[in-house]
């Protein structure tokens, strides 16, 4: 790995990484930053990403196997602080970019079992990547978003999920695309999770081919999702009626994905 070391907040090269926190919000022109150096480990091994660099410090250089051809830039944590705009605790950051190998069309076109976990409107970071991180655990083939999503690939959500955006691929649909849609034409059966559902979910035996699909804490999934997937509830105690959708989706994905 090429080696640079670096004492100038304002070298041009550090440019990508300043503003970390701004940029989340408006974007990096396809690319996503990584941190934290389990997260960048996942990153490097992902068949889904490229690492186009890496950012970090000369405490912290020594054990980080960087893929020979990415660059390394080494500061001072001053240097690290001062152009990310906020104390780097973790110490090692990473601008990547998701390139998936296939597309969605060549995921659901697959003969046999599928498992893919379908999400609507999930806005909240902290959630998406709690669902990354149980889709990843869980070995789901796929996560498929509907346009009103949050992106998986902000840097909290992928330190969430702890890499696990990084390693399940996903595809967000156009708007006016419906994820109902989507999978039907493609041979799966939905399970919608509501607290109002009418199957339970130790009662389900999932098809071969099958889509579990989660919607935003509140509004939940929307009246025309429930009536034409089949709707599954989580039979819970002392008055609750939902758990939070990542928690949520961790208990499905283990009953339904064994």
């Amino acid at each position: 790995m090429p080696e640079f070391y670096l004492t100038d907040p304002d070298d041009p090269r550090l440019e990508p990484y300043r503003d970390v926190k701004d940029r989340d919000l408006t974007g990096r022109q396809g690319l996503f930053m990584a941190e934290g150096k389990v997260v960048l480990e996942r990153l490097f091994a992902s068949p889904l990403c490229e690492t186009v660099s890496v950012l970090t410090t000369p405490a912290r250089l020594e054990g980080l196997s960087v893929p020979d051809d990415v660059p390394v830039y080494v500061v001072d944590q001053t240097v690290m602080d001062d152009v990310a705009g906020f104390p780097i605790h973790r110490g090692y950051l990473a601008l990547g970019r998701y390139v998936p190998p296939q597309t969605l069309e060549d995921i659901l076109a697959r003969q046999g079992r599928l498992r893919i976990m379908a999400l609507s409107a999930i806005a909240n970071t902290d959630n998406m990547g709690g669902l990354m991180r149980n889709a990843a655990a869980f070995g789901v083939d796929a996560v498929v978003l509907d346009s009103a999503c949050c992106d998986p690939l902000y840097r909290k959500a992928i330190r969430v999920s702890v890499g696990g955006a990084l390693v399940v691929p996903h595809y967000r649909l156009g708007v006016g695309q419906g994820l109902l849609d989507v999978l039907s034409n493609h041979g799966l059966t939905a399970y919608a999770l509501s607290p109002a559902g009418d199957v339970v979910l130790d009662q389900i035996m999932p098809a071969e081919r099958s889509a579990f699909l989660l919607g935003a804490e509140g509004p939940g999934l929307s009246r025309g999702i429930l009536d034409a997937a089949i709707s599954v509830q989580i039979p819970m105690h002392g008055g609750f009626d939902s758990l939070n959708v990542a928690t949520t989706s961790g208990i499905v994905l283990y009953h339904l994905c064994r």
